[in-house]
């Protein structure tokens, strides 16, 4: 295992790879100052349980002193841990969308769906998926505001991605905090993919989250998958044009051929147009992937009866 990897953010915020799969620049939490200690957002899957705590030690921070975990959706890259780390912030309060609530206290349909999905390889790429005690799981829909050291931290709710999902805006930094909503980024390349999975994927009000994060107008982008980007609000108003361009090609092809390998393949193939080179990095796949993006449109156009 190599050494972990915690980056410098600037103004005493920073960022843990959680080294999921062995493979660096997957999945990112995030470390930001609080009154009575530190915010921790997305502890990613159980199975980075120990690379979380590494992070936290490397950064100089005690697990005692993590008094918040926040969440931005309950997909198992981002909360999947949330149970596996409850021991280990035995202070924290943990925030999860109202919609998702129930599932970090019953996972039984979490560990189904990723059975289903992942097969036996589930649980090692997973980690164990436990349940947490209710009385430390806090329920938000957005619209809160939580107070840091320097300023606040708002929670906008950002569905489309998922029903459940939030963003948080550092108000200090101009940081977005963005899950999901904002795709899924190319550390070191600067490229950009559509993050469009099942079962609830809504391309109507993923379109209005974007614009919701970028009424904020921020100066950075934080992704869970992967690190900062800069230019924040130029990010997020080319978001749309790349999803909207996904869908179209889903819908062509869908309309040719409706299957997941038909559709992922035309996906691939106008990745590879538009990033070129970059196409090459095996992450986005690793972690969200065109095979993932095909199921999800595929679902969204038969619901709205774009095909049959």
């Amino acid at each position: 295992m190599s050494r972990v990897r915690v980056e410098d953010l600037g103004s005493n915020r920073f960022q843990i790879d959680l080294d999921f799969r062995d493979v660096e620049g997957l999945i990112a939490s995030y470390l930001l100052p609080d009154e009575e200690g530190w915010t921790l957002v997305e502890t990613g899957p159980a199975s980075c349980r120990e690379r979380l705590a590494q992070g936290l030690a490397a950064a100089g921070i005690e697990t005692a002193d993590v008094r918040r975990v926040f969440v931005t959706h309950i997909h198992l890259d981002h909360a999947g841990g949330l149970g596996a780390v409850a021991d280990l912030l035995p202070r924290a309060r943990l925030y999860v969308h109202r919609e998702g609530l129930e599932h970090m206290v019953d996972p039984t349909r979490l560990i189904a769906s990723a059975r289903r999905a992942w097969g036996a390889a589930a649980d090692p790429l997973w980690g164990p998926i436990l349940p947490v005690r209710p009385d430390r799981l806090v329920p938000l829909v957005g619209g809160e505001t939580f107070a840091l050291r320097d300023g606040p931290l708002e929670v906008l709710p950002t569905p489309g991605h998922a029903r459940h999902h939030l963003a948080f805006f550092d108000v200090r930094t101009r940081s977005m905090l963005t899950g999901d909503a904002a795709g899924v980024h190319l550390a070191g390349t600067g490229a950009v993919r559509p993050a469009l999975p099942p079962p609830d994927l809504d391309l109507e009000a993923l379109l209005e989250s974007v614009e919701r994060m970028l009424e904020k107008r921020p100066d950075r982008l934080l992704y869970t998958h992967f690190g900062p980007r800069e230019g924040g609000s130029a990010a997020l108003a080319e978001y749309p044009q790349l999803v909207l361009r996904w869908k179209e090609v889903a819908l062509r092809a869908a309309r040719e051929d409706p299957t997941v390998d038909h559709v992922a393949s035309e996906l691939a193939k106008d990745a590879r147009d538009r990033i070129g080179g970059s196409n090459d990095d095996p992450r986005p796949d690793l972690i969200s992937g065109t095979a993932m993006a095909a199921q999800g449109l595929l679902r969204y156009f038969r619901t709205r009866g774009l095909i049959s």
